[in-house]
């Protein structure tokens, strides 16, 4: 994994295609705001497990 340190208004790059911006950071919450084209597939994690329990 991994592991790297961001500040806010700055971003991470996957790919040639996806951008995720810190947007926020509040206490132990961070808000990021993700662009990428659609036909990637974004998912919050605990959605998608919930999803295969139920």
């Amino acid at each position: 994994m991994l592991v790297l340190s961001r500040k806010k208004d700055q971003k991470l790059l996957i790919g040639e295609n996806v951008t995720i911006t810190v947007l926020e950071i509040k206490g132990s919450q961070v808000r990021l705001g993700i662009t990428a084209p659609n036909q990637v597939p974004v998912h919050r994690e605990e959605i998608v497990s919930l999803e295969k329990t139920t």
